[in-house]
């Protein structure tokens, strides 16, 4: 079982990365294999519409986007951090998360838990954290939650090292992701089959 947590933020080894190696720390712990995957500081395209990606699999647009699509395919799970920009995601990571996931396609994410950190010095993190966690549900993933809602507060790394309650909830959350695995896991293997599925309807506003 592997846990892929995404870093979205310009900064390496900033607050958001402090965020999912707390985390990584309990998941490893746990049993649980995992890899933080930084999207980088160059730009990132948003989707041009183009459905190169459907007769290929491969967005055209040839960046970590792509190496994504490879990780996401082979994991378990997901965790994606962000830092907050005027009250929302980063934009990189608002790019790169719609280019993901609509060039891997629902099979990729289906069923697969997934959770979203938020990070702030101050404010605007329950608003990131809404905005995120809408492409898990449109992809029937299951969403993990914690104690709070998951964010932390601080400036620098050093100081989101002081956002106890912040690093608490990390924590929690990867215990509860690492138990729905471990739950999945041994449905699975002892038979339970997915549930039922029917051909999807899609429906317009406009007659």
């Amino acid at each position: 079982m592997k846990v892929l947590l995404v870093n979205g933020s310009p900064h390496k080894n900033g607050c958001t990365y402090t965020a999912l190696a707390e985390a990584e720390k309990i998941l490893r712990e746990e049993g649980i294999e995992t890899e933080i995957f930084w999207i980088g500081n160059a730009p990132i395209s948003g989707c041009i519409a183009c459905g190169g990606c459907g007769k290929t699999g491969r967005c055209v647009i040839d960046d970590c986007v792509n190496e994504a699509v490879g990780k996401a395919k082979e994991v378990d799970g997901f965790i994606f951090g962000s830092p907050v920009h005027y009250a929302a995601a980063s934009g990189q990571l608002t790019s790169f998360m719609d280019r993901l996931f609509y060039c891997a396609g629902a099979d990729t994410f289906y069923l697969k838990p997934a959770a979203c950190v938020t990070s702030a010095r101050r404010a605007g993190t329950t608003a990131a954290f809404e905005q995120l966690i809408k492409y898990f549900t449109i992809s029937q993933m299951p969403v993990i939650s914690s104690r709070y809602w998951n964010m932390v507060h601080g400036n620098t790394p050093e100081e989101v090292l002081q956002d106890k309650e912040g690093l608490y909830n990390m924590r929690v959350l990867a215990r509860n992701m690492a138990f729905f695995l471990k739950c999945k896991k041994i449905a699975t293997d002892n038979g339970l089959a997915l549930p039922k599925t029917e051909e999807r309807q899609v429906t317009n506003f406009i007659r």
